[in-house]
């Protein structure tokens, strides 16, 4: 089978949202009244056609089951954003204060299997704590997995069955993120993290990055907040995408006096959207470190693309 080789565009917020309202129009959304992604569908139309509950009897809901999160860390959580997943009638999120994954029956809530990773001083150095906003699925019709990003910058493959680590995913189903990203991060303390999900396109995890949270860096070097493909089976490195170009690439020479080598961040913090039928993913990168506020609705944003 020949390996995907994606086209990535990086785009200005204004233009993002112009094409992911584009691509809304061009597709369906949810589908057999699953959730499959954390958008309902890869571009993120966030739409499903089901119309059992209405207008005339929301009012009459009830709760059925609750389950509650405190547990899954060594302190409760007070900021869940998660968005869970449901899938043969399994529900899929993560939570806590650990972003522990569980995996519960969606119709009664019972609790079916419960994943953690304690991560140590790399999770409480970790600038993006908490659940974050859920996790990835992805099957061939046989397999099923679960992937998702812990605090510390580690991507986790996990058995959607058993929730048990992948063995033949990286290095005994975790990929460290930190690493093989063209930079050197340090494993605890370097400020790189992720709390939305991966997005997983065409057998490719791509994955993002994201920084402390601010308008204001505390430094002009930072990390740089590449994104990486990687396959689903193996989590091999397929790609990399330098949102700040390196010397050869396209836009370098627009970096004047050798900025780009000490600038950082222009992570891709927030959820990405795919068009798997022009093999297109669709990036909202944020402002470098040292950018002026005044850039930031700057009407002279271009669109580069890159390979």
């Amino acid at each position: 089978m020949k390996r995907l080789s994606w086209w990535i565009v990086f785009l200005a917020p204004v233009v993002c949202l112009l094409c992911v309202a584009r691509l809304a129009r061009a597709q369906s959304g949810a589908k057999n009244g699953e959730w499959r992604t954390y958008g309902g569908d890869l571009a993120s139309t966030r739409y499903s056609p089901l119309d059992q509950i209405n207008a005339d009897n929301f009012s009459k809901l009830a709760v059925a089951w609750r389950f509650k999160t405190d547990s899954l860390g060594p302190r409760p959580e007070f900021k869940f954003e998660a968005t869970p997943l449901m899938i043969h009638g399994v529900l899929y999120s993560t939570g806590g204060t650990r972003r522990a994954v569980v995996a519960l029956d969606a119709s009664t809530g019972e609790l079916l299997w419960m994943h953690s990773e304690n991560e140590g001083d790399r999770g409480s150095n970790a600038p993006r704590q908490l659940s974050g906003h859920g996790l990835a699925y992805w099957t061939d019709g046989k397999e099923e997995r679960i992937l998702y990003v812990t605090p510390g910058y580690r991507l986790i493959a996990l058995d959607a069955k058993t929730g048990v680590r992948v063995p033949g995913f990286g290095a005994g189903g975790v990929v460290d993120l930190k690493k093989d990203d063209d930079q050197d991060i340090d494993l605890v303390t370097g400020e790189v993290g992720l709390h939305s999900t991966p997005v997983v396109a065409r057998n490719v995890v791509i994955v993002g990055a994201a920084h402390l949270t601010g308008g204001v860096p505390r430094s002009r070097k930072n990390v740089k907040g590449y994104v990486r493909g990687f396959d689903v089976r193996t989590g091999k490195r397929l790609w990399i995408f330098h949102t700040i170009p390196l010397p050869n690439e396209f836009g370098n020479d627009t970096w004047l006096k050798e900025s780009w080598a000490y600038t950082g961040n222009t992570g891709v913090w927030g959820q990405m959207s795919v068009d798997e039928n022009l093999g297109l993913v669709y990036l909202p990168v944020e402002l470098p470190t040292g950018a002026s506020p005044a850039l930031r609705f700057s009407p002279t944003s271009r669109s580069t693309a890159g390979r």
